[in-house]
């Protein structure tokens, strides 16, 4: 399981629909509203994690 950068919330990153890619690393999302924030500002998310 991976954590949705943005909500915190589990994700399984085997049958997640929403993934982005920044500088190499993959991020998975429970939901689209989560994915889009991340992709507006990836730098903002990943001070977080």
């Amino acid at each position: 399981m991976e954590k949705d950068p943005v909500c915190g919330m589990d994700v399984d990153e085997r049958t997640a629909k929403y993934v982005s890619e920044h500088m190499g690393k993959k991020y998975y999302f429970c939901n689209e509203m989560c994915k889009k924030k991340f992709d507006e500002n990836p730098m903002k998310y990943m001070k977080h994690m």
